[in-house]
């Protein structure tokens, strides 16, 4: 496989098991786990998993001041991100607050357009309004009821956090391999949620007391966490920020599969078709620069968005 198709496949993995998120969260959640509990525990549980596959590896722990620096303002940006979402959770739908956790995609583009002067090819652009526009369909709004004003808000910052985080990795001058990376920003993230916690009056951090709970927090260690991010890192390094924002397109795409597997949600025909939209924009970024330079030649069609 090719680098760039390694990046691709990194990135389509990445957004699908990021995507179960909620599927640990709320089945935590029903057994009486607060949020900075549940955050708490996968990131606690990361690090440790991170740390020994470090020893397996012979990876030394020493790290350089810059990278630490940076691993520790990835490591709070991250944990405002989960924050933000899992919070959400008490105000939305799961599905709807993954649904609006998208924007980020949008955000990474924007960022990498004003900042670093990006060009933002026309058939990205198209991927992203198709994506969109898919998400769009998968919102599950038929009976008319009113978003909560402080779960989108929460969705939005968890959507700007996640995209400074994805363009910190990509742009930082990092000398660190993904496993290592990962474990300092989980290390950092969970010092995070500890002193929010210390903060946070009765949504303080307890034990977990069943073998349930303890199930849900190291699939949600494993999968949403090591795995993703560890394939984030991989795919943003290979192909860049916006490419592997716009894979995320595929997270929510998962969390419908989860509540109609789960949960007995209904599958309808706008959601397949916003399903379909979502795919095809992923699609589009796969293909978008090989197909760009046999219809543009080596002048692709760009825009670019000022500050």
């Amino acid at each position: 496989m090719s680098p760039k198709y390694k990046g691709y496949a990194c990135g389509i993995i990445a957004a699908i098991t990021y995507g179960t998120n909620p599927l640990g969260a709320l089945n935590l959640y029903a057994e009486g786990v607060n949020v900075n509990t549940v955050i708490f525990y996968r990131y606690g549980l990361a690090t440790v998993i991170l740390a020994g596959l470090m020893l397996a590896q012979k990876t030394s722990f020493a790290i350089r001041k810059h990278d630490l620096w940076v691993c520790l303002a990835l490591g709070v940006t991250f944990a405002i991100s989960s924050l933000s979402l899992f919070t959400s959770f008490h105000y939305m739908d799961a599905g709807i607050a993954c649904t609006i956790l998208f924007l980020y995609p949008v955000i990474v583009a924007v960022i990498m357009a004003v900042f670093f002067k990006e060009r933002v090819a026309l058939l990205t652009a198209l991927s992203i309004v198709l994506a969109l526009a898919g998400i769009a369909l998968l919102y599950k709004g038929e009976s008319g009821a009113v978003l909560s004003t402080i779960g989108v808000v929460l969705c939005v910052v968890s959507a700007v956090s996640y995209a400074t985080y994805v363009v910190v990795i990509n742009k930082a001058d990092l000398s660190l391999s993904p496993i290592k990376l990962t474990f300092f920003v989980m290390l950092f993230g969970g010092l995070t949620i500890l002193a929010h916690s210390l903060l946070g009056g009765e949504n303080r951090i307890h034990l977990l007391t069943t073998a349930t709970q303890w199930m849900w927090v190291s699939m949600m260690a494993l999968v949403p966490t090591i795995i993703s991010l560890v394939l984030m890192a991989i795919s943003v390094r290979t192909i860049g920020s916006t490419p592997t924002a716009i894979m995320g397109a595929l997270e929510p795409v998962t969390a419908v599969i989860i509540g109609v597997a789960v949960f007995d949600e209904s599958f309808t025909l706008r959601i397949a078709a916003g399903m379909a939209m979502i795919l095809g924009a992923v699609i589009i970024i796969i293909v978008e620069k090989p197909l760009a330079k046999k219809i543009f030649g080596n002048k692709r069609a760009s825009v670019r968005i000022r500050p």
